[in-house]
């Protein structure tokens, strides 16, 4: 390799590490990149560069593969309705296993590992997510009422502990686990606790690493992904049914950031080696980005970074 082909990427990236530099990213990833052994070492490589950047970190993780896996393991069929499990008696001790212990506890010793500083955390960790459990309503589409059962809707989460946290260059690793303020312990989906940390933390991202290349522009092309849209885009989408299944959740939380302060909002494609850094250190991406009004009209006339 010539001398070129080290040094122009980096020179590419400066106004980006420039850009970033001391502000806040909030990261999702989802089970299905946490299986993956050759993902998740990427996934915390990519961390531990934006770390040593600059950028602080809060990472927030899910686990319905592995937890579905549990449950159909020891003979319990879970429910999933509109991207979001019900959580029955059963389901909630299969997601205390899986969320709070395995999964947390191996996503840590993989940062770890690429000398990331990572704590780990759940929501009863000082109240850091109070959530109130969701009552009995109906999913778009259906007119049968859902119990959902040990299924929280988050109230509120305690940014002065995170920003004390990374304040002193650690990591908070978040599992979707809240409390009820009462002893109680609530299910929540892990897009909806990265929306509120973000919100909190008023990040300057919210990145979602699934294991999908993005938002599609038709649902049968997995080519056809969509670089860059806007809240206006995504309602038309939804209206025209091409927004669905896992996807509604993450789609909700990138506009209810948004809509709570957050700049920039991506979905990227967890398995692709180094998603990550190509999202935020190019102007191309790899995946999706969606920004509100405001955030539109900066996009389309600034000479700033893209993404």
């Amino acid at each position: 390799m010539t001398e070129e082909s080290y040094i122009n990427p980096l020179k590419r990236a400066v106004p980006y590490i420039r850009l970033y530099k001391g502000k806040t990213f909030v990261l999702k990833v989802g089970g299905n990149v946490l299986k993956d052994a050759r993902a998740l070492a990427g996934f915390c490589e990519d961390c531990s560069l934006l770390h040593q950047l600059g950028i602080r970190l809060a990472i927030v993780h899910g686990g319905g593969p592995q937890a579905t896996e549990l449950s159909k393991r020891l003979g319990h069929e879970p429910t999933i309705v509109g991207g979001r499990r019900v959580t029955d008696d059963q389901t909630l001790e299969v997601a205390k296993m899986v969320y709070a212990g395995k999964l947390n506890l191996e996503l840590l010793a993989s940062l770890e590992a690429k000398d990331v500083p990572g704590v780990g955390l759940t929501g009863p960790d000082a109240r850091l997510i109070v959530a109130k459990r969701r009552p009995r309503s109906k999913v778009a589409g259906t007119e049968e009422e859902i119990d959902w059962g040990h299924v929280g809707d988050i109230q509120h989460v305690n940014a002065e502990l995170l920003h004390k946290l990374m304040e002193t260059g650690y990591v908070p690793v978040i599992c979707s686990l809240a409390t009820d303020g009462e002893g109680g312990i609530l299910n929540v989906n892990a897009d909806g606790v990265a929306r509120h940390v973000a919100v909190a933390l008023r990040a300057e991202k919210l990145l979602l690493l699934t294991d999908r290349a993005g938002l599609l522009e038709d649902v049968n092309d997995p080519a056809s992904v969509l670089s860059y849209v806007d809240t206006d885009r995504i309602a038309r989408l939804r209206a025209e049914g091409k927004v669905s299944g896992g996807m509604l959740p993450k789609i909700e939380a990138c506009v209810g950031a948004l809509e709570g302060g957050v700049r920039r909002t991506h979905i990227i494609d967890g398995m692709r080696t180094h998603a990550l850094l190509a999202e935020v250190f190019t102007n191309e991406g790899c995946g999706t980005m969606i920004v509100g009004p405001k955030e539109k009209e900066a996009y389309l006339h600034d000479e700033a970074p893209k993404k």
